[in-house]
C-alpha cells in the first residue's frame, strides 16, 4: 500500500515540478482525514497540484471558483420545485464531492466560506432541515491569496482552524523553472495521470495511519510545543485542543509514509510549520506575519526528550 501511495507522489512530482515536499505534506494531510490550505501568489501551481492529487487517488473532483457573489446554496446545492411530481427535488452541490478544490476561498464573503464548516468538521451538510452525508473519503482543497491582495476577504480563525495543514508552494527553483518551460503543457500531463491506488486502499490507508503508535513520550513532547505556544509572549493566542490533535495526526501519516508504525520527534517537527503557523497570530498584528519564524524558535527551544 505504501508502494501505492509513493507511486502517486512521484506521479504528482512530475507534473507540479520541484515541490516534492510539499506534495508528501498534501498526501500526508488526506492520509490523516485532515483538509488542506494551500496560500500563494496566482499562478504558483496550486489548481494543478489539487487537480494531480484527485487524478493518481483515482476521487471524483470538483471545484468550486469562489467570487464575492458566490452563495451558500451554490456550494452545498438546492432544492428545485419538480411539477410533474409536484414536489421539491434536492440537486446536490458540488460539495458532494470526494476531492473538493475551494479555489480562491478568501474572494468570497464570509457568510458563503462558512457553509463549509460543517462539511469540513462533521462529513455531512444540512441543508433545509436535512442532514445528508459527504461522501467518504472528503477531502477539501482550498487555495487561496495573499490577503494583502485586492477583492480578499481574511479567513476567519474558526475557518482556519479546520484545515489541518497550511502550504505555500513559492516559486520553483532555476531547474525546475526551466524544466517547466522545455517540457508539455501541464494540463496536457494531467489528463495523461491514471487512479494509481483503488478507493478500499486509500480508505484502509486511513485506517492504518490512525493505528500508528505514539508513545507517552512522544505525546508529552507534542503538549510541551503546544504549550509553548498558549504561553509565547508574542502570540496572541496559542494552539487549541484541535490543533494538538492535527498535530498528533499529521505526525502520523508522516511516519506511515516513512515506512514506519510509530512516531518519532522528527516526525512532529517536519509536520509543525504546515499544522501550527496558520493557527497563530502575533499579538496586534491581524495578518499573522512572522508567526514562521516563532514557530522556529519554538522547535529550537522545546526539548524533544
Amino acid at each position: 500500500m505504501r508502494n501505492q501511495l509513493e507511486a502517486c507522489i512521484t506521479a504528482v512530482n512530475q507534473v507540479v515540478l520541484g515541490k516534492e515536499h510539499s506534495v508528501r505534506l498534501a498526501v500526508s494531510c488526506l492520509l490523516a482525514q485532515g483538509h488542506l490550505l494551500i496560500e500563494d501568489l496566482p499562478g504558483m501551481g496550486k489548481t494543478t497540484l489539487s487537480h494531480a492529487l484527485a487524478q493518481v487517488l483515482g476521487l471524483n473532483y470538483q471545484r468550486i471558483q469562489f467570487t464575492s457573489d458566490l452563495l451558500p446554496g451554490d456550494i452545498l446545492g438546492t432544492s428545485v420545485f419538480d411539477r410533474e411530481t409536484s414536489q421539491f427535488v434536492f440537486h446536490p452541490g458540488p460539495v458532494f464531492a470526494e476531492l473538493l478544490l475551494a479555489d480562491e476561498i478568501n474572494r468570497a464573503t464570509p457568510k458563503s466560506q462558512s457553509a463549509l464548516l460543517e462539511a469540513m468538521e462533521e462529513g455531512q451538510v444540512t441543508i433545509e432541515g436535512a442532514t445528508r452525508p459527504l461522501p467518504d473519503p472528503f477531502f477539501v482543497i482550498a487555495t487561496q491569496n495573499p490577503v494583502s491582495q485586492g477583492g480578499t476577504f481574511s479567513l476567519p480563525e474558526s475557518q482556519l482552524d479546520r484545515f489541518l495543514m497550511r502550504l505555500s508552494l513559492g516559486y520553483p527553483s532555476a531547474s525546475a523553472e526551466r524544466q517547466l518551460l522545455q517540457g508539455s503543457a501541464r494540463r496536457e500531463l494531467l489528463t495523461e495521470l491514471q487512479p494509481l491506488i483503488a478507493r478500499a486502499d486509500l480508505l484502509a490507508a486511513q485506517q492504518q495511519v490512525s493505528a500508528v503508535l505514539a508513545s507517552d513520550a512522544l505525546i508529552s513532547y507534542v503538549l510541551r510545543l503546544v504549550e509553548a505556544t498558549r504561553i509565547h509572549a508574542q502570540l496572541a493566542f496559542g494552539l487549541s485542543p484541535r490543533g494538538s490533535l492535527a498535530l498528533l495526526a499529521a505526525a502520523k501519516a508522516w511516519a506511515f509514509l516513512a515506512g514506519r508504525d510509530y512516531v518519532i520527534p522528527e516526525d512532529v517537527q517536519v509536520v509543525f510549520p504546515a499544522v501550527a503557523e496558520h493557527r497563530l497570530r502575533e499579538q496586534n498584528s491581524p495578518s499573522g506575519l512572522g508567526s514562521a519564524a516563532i514557530v522556529k524558535s519554538l522547535l529550537a527551544d522545546v526539548p524533544a526528550l
